[in-house]
């Protein structure tokens, strides 16, 4: 299934109007359920809708069931497949026995989506319980290494070069190597891609690296990098006060508005070499 569109558009420049082909970032819904065992039988449940923009669904799913909680390392999955001959907006998730799919369900009021961390939760208290323990780390950046992240990224970024209507997640090195970066319609289902990749090829927890994404920074965000282990989280974008409070209580590094050679440093600032 492509990730871009073609459409035919009026486009007025000024006073001049033309007739021009645009490519579009696609968007599509994403339909996530999940094969669990209850007692000895096998069950199967619907777990979440996304609109995401088609590629990646796979990992996309691996990651959305990382920040949930449900899943913590690869071998909590048995397999992931796409359902349907072709392009397909299905996806089923199999776990392995001993992994509790029904309590965590139980727990959720209902369906929940890639870009609500806080859906069917009644309390912020709720929320921060499900979030790994904060630990201490030796990991510093230095501040040269986050102004060449922006360049580095766009390079990666071919849908937003065609389209300007894809957000990216990439997970970065101390040295800046990008070791991986995903585009999408929607900058939670980007952070869902790289997380999933992680698991599927063994790299969670994400210690000694730095998330950086093209948007701002919501508590979705915060919540999506802390249960992946990442210690830093940077973005283009401003974040939000609960962004800020959740880094804060997590010790996680917050970084916003990184572009055009500056940054804010919104919570541990120890990891900043100047």
């Amino acid at each position: 299934m492509d990730s871009l569109r073609t459409f035919s558009v009026r486009r007025v420049t000024g006073t001049v109007t033309k007739r021009v082909t645009d490519r579009i970032a696609a968007e599509e819904p994403l339909a996530i359920s999940v094969s669990y065992w209850q007692k000895d039988a096998p069950v199967t449940a619907n777990l979440a809708v996304t609109m995401r923009t088609p590629g990646h669904d796979k990992e996309l799913a691996a990651g959305l069931l990382l920040a949930e909680g449900v899943i913590r390392k690869r071998d909590d999955l048995a397999d992931i497949r796409v359902l349907g001959n072709g392009p397909s907006n299905e996806v089923l998730v199999e776990l392995v026995r001993g992994v509790d799919f029904e309590s965590w369900r139980l727990a959720r009021n209902g369906f929940v989506s890639s870009s609500c961390g806080v859906c069917g939760k009644r309390s912020r208290e709720a929320m921060r319980q499900d979030m790994p323990p904060a630990e201490a780390d030796e990991f510093r950046l230095a501040a040269g290494v986050i102004h060449r992240l922006p360049a580095a990224l766009r390079a990666l970024q071919p849908g937003f070069s065609e389209t300007g209507g894809l957000h990216a997640a990439a997970l970065a090195t101390a040295s800046g190597e990008i070791e991986a970066a995903f585009e999408d319609i929607g900058r939670h289902n980007a952070l869902d891609k790289l997380a999933g990749w992680a698991l599927l090829n063994d790299r969670i927890p994400l210690r000694q690296r730095i998330v950086f994404m093209s948007s701002r920074g919501s508590f979705e965000l915060v919540q999506k990098a802390a249960m992946a282990g990442a210690p830093m989280l940077a973005t283009v974008g401003g974040p939000s006060s609960l962004a800020i409070e959740t880094a804060s209580e997590l010790q996680m590094t917050l970084l916003g508005f990184v572009r055009e050679q500056r940054f804010n440093v919104y919570s541990g600032e120890w990891r900043i070499d100047s």
